[in-house]
Protein backbone atom coordinates (compact mmCIF):
# COMPACT_ATOMS: atom_id res chain seq x y z
CA UNK A 1 0.00 0.00 0.00
CA UNK A 2 2.92 2.46 0.91
CA UNK A 3 4.11 1.59 -2.31
CA UNK A 4 1.10 3.00 -4.36
CA UNK A 5 0.91 5.80 -2.09
CA UNK A 6 4.16 6.46 -3.30
CA UNK A 7 3.43 6.70 -7.06
CA UNK A 8 0.96 8.85 -6.50
CA UNK A 9 3.23 11.66 -4.99
CA UNK A 10 5.18 11.40 -8.07
CA UNK A 11 2.94 12.43 -10.26
CA UNK A 12 3.06 15.83 -11.77
CA UNK A 13 0.64 18.31 -10.05
CA UNK A 14 0.57 20.34 -12.82
CA UNK A 15 -0.29 17.38 -14.86
CA UNK A 16 -3.62 16.74 -12.50
CA UNK A 17 -4.47 20.43 -12.72
CA UNK A 18 -4.57 20.66 -16.27
CA UNK A 19 -6.65 17.77 -16.64
CA UNK A 20 -10.77 18.08 -17.18
CA UNK A 21 -12.17 14.97 -15.68
CA UNK A 22 -15.85 13.96 -16.75
CA UNK A 23 -18.06 13.32 -14.20
CA UNK A 24 -19.31 9.65 -15.52
CA UNK A 25 -17.46 7.91 -18.64
CA UNK A 26 -20.15 8.58 -21.23
CA UNK A 27 -18.98 12.16 -21.33
CA UNK A 28 -15.14 11.04 -21.75
CA UNK A 29 -14.28 12.03 -25.80
CA UNK A 30 -11.58 11.07 -27.75
CA UNK A 31 -9.88 12.14 -31.46
CA UNK A 32 -11.24 10.95 -34.26
CA UNK A 33 -9.01 8.17 -35.13
CA UNK A 34 -7.98 8.75 -39.04
CA UNK A 35 -7.14 5.34 -40.18
CA UNK A 36 -6.32 4.35 -44.29
CA UNK A 37 -6.01 0.99 -44.48
CA UNK A 38 -3.23 -0.36 -46.44
CA UNK A 39 -4.08 -2.00 -50.08
CA UNK A 40 -2.73 -5.36 -50.90
CA UNK A 41 -1.33 -3.52 -54.57
CA UNK A 42 1.21 -2.15 -51.90
CA UNK A 43 2.66 -5.30 -50.82
CA UNK A 44 2.13 -7.57 -54.02
CA UNK A 45 5.02 -9.28 -56.05
CA UNK A 46 5.12 -12.43 -58.28
CA UNK A 47 8.35 -13.91 -58.36
CA UNK A 48 9.51 -15.24 -61.60
CA UNK A 49 7.39 -18.72 -61.36
CA UNK A 50 4.31 -17.31 -60.80
CA UNK A 51 4.26 -17.20 -56.98
CA UNK A 52 2.67 -14.01 -55.34
CA UNK A 53 4.44 -12.76 -52.08
CA UNK A 54 3.49 -10.42 -49.98
CA UNK A 55 5.71 -8.53 -47.91
CA UNK A 56 5.29 -5.77 -45.19
CA UNK A 57 8.46 -4.80 -43.42
CA UNK A 58 8.48 -3.96 -39.62
CA UNK A 59 12.15 -2.83 -38.48
CA UNK A 60 10.80 -1.99 -34.82
CA UNK A 61 12.12 -5.61 -33.52
CA UNK A 62 14.94 -7.80 -34.79
CA UNK A 63 11.96 -10.36 -36.15
CA UNK A 64 10.42 -12.17 -38.92
CA UNK A 65 7.97 -13.87 -40.00
CA UNK A 66 7.21 -15.95 -43.01
CA UNK A 67 3.89 -18.10 -43.51
CA UNK A 68 3.04 -19.93 -46.60
CA UNK A 69 -0.46 -20.80 -47.71
CA UNK A 70 -0.67 -24.27 -49.75
CA UNK A 71 -3.68 -25.12 -52.22
CA UNK A 72 -4.54 -28.61 -50.36
CA UNK A 73 -7.23 -29.45 -47.76
CA UNK A 74 -9.09 -32.29 -46.03
CA UNK A 75 -11.33 -32.18 -48.98
CA UNK A 76 -8.36 -34.25 -50.59
CA UNK A 77 -8.79 -37.20 -48.50
CA UNK A 78 -9.84 -40.61 -50.35
CA UNK A 79 -12.48 -41.84 -49.02
CA UNK A 80 -11.12 -44.87 -47.77
CA UNK A 81 -7.93 -42.68 -46.04
CA UNK A 82 -9.73 -40.00 -44.15
CA UNK A 83 -7.14 -38.15 -42.20
CA UNK A 84 -4.54 -38.38 -45.03
CA UNK A 85 -4.03 -34.61 -45.26
CA UNK A 86 -4.26 -33.57 -41.42
CA UNK A 87 -1.14 -37.03 -40.37
CA UNK A 88 0.86 -35.53 -43.75
CA UNK A 89 0.52 -31.74 -42.69
CA UNK A 90 2.24 -32.75 -38.75
CA UNK A 91 4.42 -35.18 -40.15
CA UNK A 92 5.78 -32.99 -42.74
CA UNK A 93 7.34 -30.77 -39.72
CA UNK A 94 7.39 -33.51 -36.89
CA UNK A 95 9.12 -36.49 -39.54
CA UNK A 96 12.40 -34.49 -40.02
CA UNK A 97 13.87 -34.32 -43.33
CA UNK A 98 15.68 -36.71 -45.69
CA UNK A 99 18.61 -35.42 -44.59
CA UNK A 100 17.95 -34.58 -41.03
CA UNK A 101 16.46 -36.85 -38.00
CA UNK A 102 13.42 -35.98 -36.59
CA UNK A 103 15.08 -35.06 -33.28
CA UNK A 104 18.05 -33.45 -35.25
CA UNK A 105 15.51 -30.78 -36.87
CA UNK A 106 13.98 -30.38 -33.54
CA UNK A 107 17.34 -29.60 -31.56
CA UNK A 108 18.46 -27.23 -34.74
CA UNK A 109 15.04 -24.79 -34.36
CA UNK A 110 15.32 -25.35 -30.54
CA UNK A 111 18.50 -24.08 -30.45
CA UNK A 112 18.04 -21.03 -33.03
CA UNK A 113 14.74 -20.07 -31.30
CA UNK A 114 12.64 -20.52 -34.42
CA UNK A 115 9.40 -21.52 -34.83
CA UNK A 116 8.84 -23.69 -37.62
CA UNK A 117 5.47 -25.42 -38.25
CA UNK A 118 2.90 -27.12 -40.93
CA UNK A 119 -0.47 -28.14 -40.60
CA UNK A 120 -3.42 -29.08 -43.57
CA UNK A 121 -6.96 -27.84 -42.35
CA UNK A 122 -10.05 -28.61 -44.28
CA UNK A 123 -9.31 -26.50 -47.29
CA UNK A 124 -5.96 -24.95 -47.02
CA UNK A 125 -2.59 -25.98 -46.06
CA UNK A 126 0.21 -24.15 -44.17
CA UNK A 127 3.58 -23.56 -42.70
CA UNK A 128 5.11 -20.54 -40.68
CA UNK A 129 8.68 -19.40 -39.92
CA UNK A 130 9.75 -17.28 -37.35
CA UNK A 131 12.98 -16.10 -36.67
CA UNK A 132 15.63 -13.82 -35.27
CA UNK A 133 16.73 -11.42 -38.34
CA UNK A 134 20.63 -12.58 -37.46
CA UNK A 135 19.17 -16.35 -38.18
CA UNK A 136 17.14 -15.92 -40.96
CA UNK A 137 19.28 -17.79 -43.62
CA UNK A 138 20.20 -21.09 -41.64
CA UNK A 139 16.42 -20.73 -40.51
CA UNK A 140 15.11 -20.72 -44.12
CA UNK A 141 17.05 -23.91 -44.96
CA UNK A 142 15.23 -25.61 -42.27
CA UNK A 143 12.07 -24.31 -43.48
CA UNK A 144 12.62 -25.25 -47.09
CA UNK A 145 14.17 -28.18 -46.02
CA UNK A 146 11.01 -29.63 -44.16
CA UNK A 147 8.76 -28.20 -47.20
CA UNK A 148 10.66 -29.93 -50.21
CA UNK A 149 12.15 -32.81 -48.34
CA UNK A 150 10.09 -34.31 -45.51
CA UNK A 151 11.58 -37.77 -44.37
CA UNK A 152 8.35 -38.65 -42.95
CA UNK A 153 9.88 -40.57 -39.66
CA UNK A 154 8.74 -44.07 -39.18
CA UNK A 155 8.45 -43.95 -35.21
CA UNK A 156 7.00 -40.51 -35.34
CA UNK A 157 4.33 -41.73 -37.75
CA UNK A 158 3.42 -44.72 -36.08
CA UNK A 159 3.10 -42.57 -32.88
CA UNK A 160 1.04 -39.91 -34.59
CA UNK A 161 -1.56 -43.02 -36.05
CA UNK A 162 -1.91 -44.03 -32.21
CA UNK A 163 -3.02 -40.92 -31.27
CA UNK A 164 -5.41 -40.24 -33.29
CA UNK A 165 -7.09 -43.22 -32.71
CA UNK A 166 -7.13 -42.62 -29.21
CA UNK A 167 -8.51 -39.38 -29.63
CA UNK A 168 -11.11 -41.19 -31.54
CA UNK A 169 -11.39 -43.26 -28.58
CA UNK A 170 -12.24 -39.92 -26.21
CA UNK A 171 -14.26 -38.27 -29.03
CA UNK A 172 -17.53 -38.61 -26.90
CA UNK A 173 -16.19 -37.77 -23.73
CA UNK A 174 -17.27 -34.29 -23.78
CA UNK A 175 -20.55 -32.79 -24.62
CA UNK A 176 -19.35 -29.87 -26.68
CA UNK A 177 -17.33 -31.90 -28.84
CA UNK A 178 -20.86 -34.66 -29.29
CA UNK A 179 -22.85 -31.11 -30.19
CA UNK A 180 -20.63 -29.73 -32.68
CA UNK A 181 -20.16 -33.07 -34.80
CA UNK A 182 -23.45 -33.90 -34.66
CA UNK A 183 -24.73 -30.46 -35.46
CA UNK A 184 -22.35 -30.12 -38.39
CA UNK A 185 -23.88 -33.64 -39.88
CA UNK A 186 -27.15 -32.34 -39.34
CA UNK A 187 -26.23 -29.59 -41.62
CA UNK A 188 -24.36 -30.41 -44.07
CA UNK A 189 -24.35 -34.50 -43.88
CA UNK A 190 -22.30 -37.49 -43.26
CA UNK A 191 -20.58 -37.59 -46.74
CA UNK A 192 -19.25 -34.45 -46.82
CA UNK A 193 -15.54 -33.90 -45.64
CA UNK A 194 -16.48 -31.43 -43.65
CA UNK A 195 -18.40 -33.90 -41.39
CA UNK A 196 -16.95 -37.13 -43.16
CA UNK A 197 -15.20 -38.97 -39.40
CA UNK A 198 -11.86 -40.12 -39.34
CA UNK A 199 -11.87 -43.87 -38.27
CA UNK A 200 -9.75 -46.47 -36.86
CA UNK A 201 -10.21 -48.23 -40.10
CA UNK A 202 -8.98 -45.17 -42.20
CA UNK A 203 -6.30 -44.33 -39.83
CA UNK A 204 -4.69 -47.33 -40.13
CA UNK A 205 -4.71 -47.62 -43.71
CA UNK A 206 -2.56 -44.70 -44.28
CA UNK A 207 0.61 -45.26 -44.90
CA UNK A 208 4.40 -43.55 -45.33
CA UNK A 209 3.70 -43.86 -48.77
CA UNK A 210 0.43 -42.11 -48.56
CA UNK A 211 1.82 -39.07 -47.53
CA UNK A 212 5.08 -38.84 -49.71
CA UNK A 213 2.60 -39.10 -52.87
CA UNK A 214 0.31 -36.60 -51.01
CA UNK A 215 2.88 -34.52 -50.61
CA UNK A 216 4.60 -34.72 -54.30
CA UNK A 217 0.51 -34.09 -55.59
CA UNK A 218 0.26 -30.55 -53.58
CA UNK A 219 3.18 -29.29 -52.01
CA UNK A 220 4.91 -27.62 -55.30
CA UNK A 221 5.33 -23.71 -56.15
CA UNK A 222 2.26 -23.99 -58.30
CA UNK A 223 0.47 -23.88 -55.08
CA UNK A 224 1.92 -21.54 -53.16
CA UNK A 225 1.04 -17.83 -51.89
CA UNK A 226 3.35 -16.47 -49.12
CA UNK A 227 3.61 -14.03 -46.73
CA UNK A 228 6.52 -12.04 -45.35
CA UNK A 229 6.38 -9.70 -42.32
CA UNK A 230 8.93 -8.02 -39.99
CA UNK A 231 12.88 -7.14 -39.88
CA UNK A 232 12.97 -8.21 -43.81
CA UNK A 233 14.13 -5.85 -47.08
CA UNK A 234 11.60 -6.67 -49.58
CA UNK A 235 14.32 -7.03 -52.55
CA UNK A 236 16.36 -9.28 -50.78
CA UNK A 237 13.65 -11.61 -49.53
CA UNK A 238 12.46 -11.48 -52.55
CA UNK A 239 15.60 -12.38 -54.31
CA UNK A 240 16.10 -15.49 -51.71
CA UNK A 241 12.82 -16.72 -52.13
CA UNK A 242 13.10 -16.92 -55.84
CA UNK A 243 16.13 -18.46 -55.25
CA UNK A 244 14.86 -21.03 -52.73
CA UNK A 245 12.07 -22.12 -55.03
CA UNK A 246 14.04 -22.33 -58.28
CA UNK A 247 14.05 -25.81 -59.77
CA UNK A 248 11.17 -26.93 -57.93
CA UNK A 249 8.96 -28.59 -60.46
CA UNK A 250 5.17 -27.49 -60.93
CA UNK A 251 2.62 -30.11 -60.99
CA UNK A 252 0.51 -29.31 -63.80
CA UNK A 253 -2.80 -30.77 -62.91
CA UNK A 254 -4.65 -27.90 -61.36
CA UNK A 255 -6.19 -28.66 -57.63
CA UNK A 256 -9.45 -30.11 -57.33
CA UNK A 257 -12.28 -27.14 -56.35
CA UNK A 258 -13.62 -27.50 -53.14
CA UNK A 259 -16.89 -29.63 -53.06
CA UNK A 260 -20.56 -28.48 -51.81
CA UNK A 261 -22.45 -30.14 -49.72
CA UNK A 262 -24.99 -31.68 -51.74
CA UNK A 263 -27.39 -32.47 -48.54
CA UNK A 264 -30.46 -30.39 -47.57
CA UNK A 265 -30.58 -30.14 -43.63
CA UNK A 266 -34.02 -31.34 -42.28
CA UNK A 267 -35.99 -29.28 -40.04
CA UNK A 268 -36.73 -31.05 -36.31
CA UNK A 269 -35.67 -31.69 -32.84
CA UNK A 270 -32.85 -34.07 -32.52
CA UNK A 271 -31.39 -35.40 -28.98
CA UNK A 272 -27.94 -36.98 -28.41
CA UNK A 273 -29.01 -38.85 -25.13
CA UNK A 274 -25.41 -38.62 -22.54
CA UNK A 275 -27.22 -39.05 -19.30
CA UNK A 276 -23.98 -39.13 -16.99
CA UNK A 277 -24.15 -35.02 -17.51
CA UNK A 278 -26.40 -32.98 -16.03
CA UNK A 279 -26.74 -30.19 -18.61
CA UNK A 280 -27.51 -29.68 -21.85
CA UNK A 281 -25.70 -28.31 -24.94
CA UNK A 282 -28.17 -26.50 -27.39
CA UNK A 283 -27.37 -25.76 -30.93
CA UNK A 284 -30.47 -24.41 -33.30
CA UNK A 285 -29.88 -22.67 -36.88
CA UNK A 286 -30.19 -23.05 -40.28
CA UNK A 287 -27.95 -22.46 -43.59
CA UNK A 288 -26.17 -19.14 -43.67
CA UNK A 289 -25.10 -17.29 -47.05
CA UNK A 290 -21.79 -16.91 -49.10
CA UNK A 291 -19.40 -14.32 -48.09
CA UNK A 292 -20.89 -12.37 -51.82
CA UNK A 293 -24.16 -12.33 -50.73
CA UNK A 294 -24.56 -7.90 -50.62
CA UNK A 295 -26.86 -8.79 -47.32
CA UNK A 296 -23.48 -10.06 -45.69
CA UNK A 297 -22.80 -6.66 -43.69
CA UNK A 298 -26.65 -6.18 -42.62
CA UNK A 299 -26.15 -9.94 -41.16
CA UNK A 300 -23.15 -9.24 -39.61
CA UNK A 301 -24.61 -6.22 -37.81
CA UNK A 302 -28.08 -8.22 -36.93
CA UNK A 303 -26.06 -11.22 -35.17
CA UNK A 304 -23.83 -8.56 -33.57
CA UNK A 305 -27.12 -7.39 -32.07
CA UNK A 306 -28.64 -10.82 -31.27
CA UNK A 307 -25.67 -13.20 -30.19
CA UNK A 308 -22.67 -12.17 -31.44
CA UNK A 309 -21.83 -9.16 -29.30
CA UNK A 310 -20.82 -10.51 -26.23
CA UNK A 311 -22.63 -8.87 -22.89
CA UNK A 312 -24.43 -6.36 -25.04
CA UNK A 313 -25.84 -9.14 -27.21
CA UNK A 314 -29.69 -9.64 -26.42
CA UNK A 315 -29.09 -13.15 -26.06
CA UNK A 316 -26.53 -13.00 -23.35
CA UNK A 317 -28.27 -10.47 -21.69
CA UNK A 318 -32.13 -12.72 -21.74
CA UNK A 319 -30.65 -16.04 -21.02
CA UNK A 320 -27.69 -15.20 -18.50
CA UNK A 321 -28.16 -11.45 -17.13
CA UNK A 322 -32.11 -11.84 -16.93
CA UNK A 323 -32.46 -14.86 -16.18
CA UNK A 324 -29.26 -16.90 -15.02
CA UNK A 325 -29.72 -20.17 -17.05
CA UNK A 326 -26.28 -19.85 -18.82
CA UNK A 327 -23.17 -18.77 -18.66
CA UNK A 328 -22.59 -18.40 -21.88
CA UNK A 329 -25.81 -18.01 -24.63
CA UNK A 330 -23.96 -16.68 -28.13
CA UNK A 331 -24.83 -16.77 -31.76
CA UNK A 332 -22.94 -16.69 -35.10
CA UNK A 333 -24.02 -16.10 -38.58
CA UNK A 334 -21.68 -17.58 -40.64
CA UNK A 335 -20.76 -16.31 -44.58
CA UNK A 336 -18.97 -19.28 -46.41
CA UNK A 337 -16.01 -19.16 -49.09
CA UNK A 338 -16.53 -22.26 -51.11
CA UNK A 339 -20.70 -23.28 -49.77
CA UNK A 340 -23.29 -21.82 -47.82
CA UNK A 341 -22.24 -21.02 -43.77
CA UNK A 342 -24.36 -21.76 -40.71
CA UNK A 343 -26.38 -19.26 -38.97
CA UNK A 344 -26.33 -20.97 -35.18
CA UNK A 345 -27.48 -19.78 -31.75
CA UNK A 346 -26.33 -22.20 -28.66
CA UNK A 347 -25.58 -22.27 -25.04
CA UNK A 348 -25.41 -24.49 -22.06
CA UNK A 349 -27.44 -24.93 -18.87
CA UNK A 350 -29.11 -27.28 -16.27
CA UNK A 351 -30.86 -30.40 -17.51
CA UNK A 352 -34.23 -28.40 -15.83
CA UNK A 353 -34.09 -25.22 -17.34
CA UNK A 354 -32.91 -26.33 -20.76
CA UNK A 355 -36.30 -25.84 -21.81
CA UNK A 356 -37.05 -22.52 -20.58
CA UNK A 357 -33.73 -21.03 -22.11
CA UNK A 358 -34.26 -22.42 -25.75
CA UNK A 359 -38.00 -20.91 -25.56
CA UNK A 360 -35.65 -17.88 -24.46
CA UNK A 361 -33.84 -18.20 -27.29
CA UNK A 362 -36.48 -18.36 -29.99
CA UNK A 363 -38.44 -15.51 -28.07
CA UNK A 364 -35.18 -13.69 -29.26
CA UNK A 365 -34.90 -14.74 -33.17
CA UNK A 366 -38.03 -14.49 -33.77
CA UNK A 367 -38.18 -10.85 -32.08
CA UNK A 368 -35.50 -9.63 -33.84
CA UNK A 369 -36.44 -10.68 -37.14
CA UNK A 370 -40.10 -9.57 -36.67
CA UNK A 371 -39.28 -6.08 -34.90
CA UNK A 372 -37.20 -3.31 -35.63
CA UNK A 373 -33.89 -3.20 -33.61
CA UNK A 374 -33.70 0.17 -31.23
CA UNK A 375 -31.50 2.96 -32.88
CA UNK A 376 -29.31 2.69 -29.68
CA UNK A 377 -28.22 -0.88 -30.38
CA UNK A 378 -27.78 -0.28 -33.49
CA UNK A 379 -25.03 2.83 -33.68
CA UNK A 380 -23.39 0.69 -31.11
CA UNK A 381 -23.07 -2.03 -33.35
CA UNK A 382 -22.38 -0.26 -36.17
CA UNK A 383 -19.70 2.03 -34.58
CA UNK A 384 -18.26 -1.12 -33.24
CA UNK A 385 -17.44 -2.39 -36.61
CA UNK A 386 -16.59 0.62 -37.47
CA UNK A 387 -13.91 1.43 -35.12
CA UNK A 388 -12.74 -2.08 -34.45
CA UNK A 389 -11.81 -2.32 -38.60
CA UNK A 390 -7.96 -1.26 -37.98
CA UNK A 391 -7.29 -3.86 -35.29
CA UNK A 392 -7.06 -6.18 -38.76
CA UNK A 393 -4.09 -4.51 -39.28
CA UNK A 394 -2.71 -3.87 -36.00
CA UNK A 395 0.73 -5.64 -36.87
CA UNK A 396 2.89 -6.24 -39.82
CA UNK A 397 2.19 -10.08 -39.41
CA UNK A 398 -1.55 -9.67 -39.70
CA UNK A 399 -1.25 -7.78 -42.49
CA UNK A 400 0.89 -9.48 -44.66
CA UNK A 401 -1.53 -12.96 -43.79
CA UNK A 402 -5.18 -10.94 -44.57
CA UNK A 403 -3.60 -10.23 -48.28
CA UNK A 404 -2.20 -13.57 -48.37
CA UNK A 405 -5.62 -15.11 -47.46
CA UNK A 406 -7.94 -12.85 -49.58
CA UNK A 407 -5.09 -13.86 -52.21
CA UNK A 408 -5.79 -17.54 -51.63
CA UNK A 409 -9.72 -17.47 -51.84
CA UNK A 410 -10.05 -14.92 -54.63
CA UNK A 411 -11.64 -12.10 -52.58
CA UNK A 412 -11.98 -8.69 -54.38
CA UNK A 413 -9.60 -6.08 -52.84
CA UNK A 414 -12.43 -3.51 -53.01
CA UNK A 415 -13.83 -5.55 -49.99
CA UNK A 416 -11.36 -3.88 -47.41
CA UNK A 417 -11.03 -0.20 -48.64
CA UNK A 418 -14.66 -0.35 -48.92
CA UNK A 419 -15.89 -2.29 -45.54
CA UNK A 420 -16.49 0.75 -43.08
CA UNK A 421 -18.77 1.98 -45.81
CA UNK A 422 -21.08 -0.64 -46.19
CA UNK A 423 -21.58 -1.13 -42.58
CA UNK A 424 -22.09 2.47 -41.62
CA UNK A 425 -25.02 2.43 -44.30
CA UNK A 426 -26.77 -0.44 -42.68
CA UNK A 427 -30.58 0.64 -41.47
Amino acid sequence: MAWIALVVLLVDPGFAEAQTIPAHPTDLTYDLLDFTPPTSAEHRYELSNGVVVFVVEDHELPLVSVSLLVRTGSYLDPADKVGLASLTGGQMRAGGTTSMSAADFDEQAAFLAAQIGNSIGGTSGGANLGCLTKDLQVCLDLFFDMLRNPGFDAGRFALAKSQSIQQMQRRNDATRGIEGREFGRLMRGSDHFSTSPRTRATVEAITRDDMRAFHRRYYHPGNFIFAVSGDVDTEMMLSELERRLGGWAVVSDPVPTVPKPEFTPEPGLYLVDKPDVNQGRVSLGHLGTTRDDPDRYKLLVMNDILGGGGFSARLLTRVRSDEGLAYSASSSFGVGVYYPGVFQAGFQSRSETVARATAIVLEEIERIRTEPVQEEELRNSIGYFVETFSRNFSSAGSTAGLFANDEYTGRDPSYLTSYRDNIAAVT
